[in-house]
């Protein structure tokens, strides 16, 4: 049998903000049509339906400025979320225990190849191709929510390519608030400091192609801005 030399992966981590600290990340997390124009525009039923996830590998979170167009698509599409990062962990979580496990919050993008998706979709594939592909999860600096009284329940959030507004909304219109949405992914996997949520975009997603300015903001987080290279 021949010899095989392994290099340990590097450690995915996000900026702290205010600080030269690192959060290691475990695990990525994203749930699907957690706003209703967004569920709409998608072609399906806004209603308070139970939350649904997909994942990313945990190297697909970066906070490169410059993000590298992905192969095998001709149709990028950005969805800028709250991202919620967990300090703590547990199986089976009541609302209280997900608040409490909740150690910062960050602005991201969930990038998309969206033609791989419907491709996947029509054929009744995963998703994998589509959403967990190298550098699909920018993140921006994460807040600590220690000593901050930043809450998760209200703010604007919005994302605009060269200038120009494409997503628009507000936090309160999430149909799963943030503790509910750690609940409900408790209940189906053991949650572990270092993982990571992605909470869901707004309406307005769309393309971006190599060369465009991406500007995610959400109110009283600090900025995320890529460039898709």
């Amino acid at each position: 049998m021949p010899d095989y030399v392994f290099d340990p992966p590097p450690q995915a981590a996000l900026a702290v903000a205010g600080s030269d600290a690192r959060f290691p990340v475990r695990r990525v997390f994203c749930v699907g049509r957690n706003y209703a124009d967004h569920a709409r525009e998608m072609g399906h039923d806004p209603d308070r339906e139970p939350p649904f996830f997909f994942t990313k590998p945990a190297d697909a979170v970066t906070g490169a400025g410059s993000v590298p167009y992905p192969p095998l698509t001709a149709d990028l599409h950005h969805e800028v979320e709250l991202v919620v990062a967990l300090g703590a962990g547990g199986a089976d979580l009541d609302e209280a225990a997900s608040s409490a496990a909740i150690w910062g919050w960050a602005v991201g993008i969930d990038l998309t190849r969206r033609d791989l998706q419907a491709e996947a979709k029509a054929m009744a594939r995963p998703w994998c191709w589509a959403k967990a592909f190298d550098a699909s999860a920018p993140c921006g600096p994460l807040l600590p929510a220690a000593g901050s009284d930043w809450r998760p329940d209200r703010g604007a959030i919005s994302l605009a390519v060269n200038g120009e507004t494409r997503q628009e909304g507000d936090l309160a219109q999430m149909i799963w608030r943030v503790p509910e949405i750690i609940a409900a992914a408790s209940r189906a996997v053991a949650l572990r400091p270092g993982d990571v949520i992605f909470t869901g975009t707004p309406a307005g997603v769309g393309p971006a192609v190599r060369g465009d300015r991406l500007a995610a903001r959400i109110e009283g987080l600090p900025p995320l801005d890529i460039v898709l290279a």
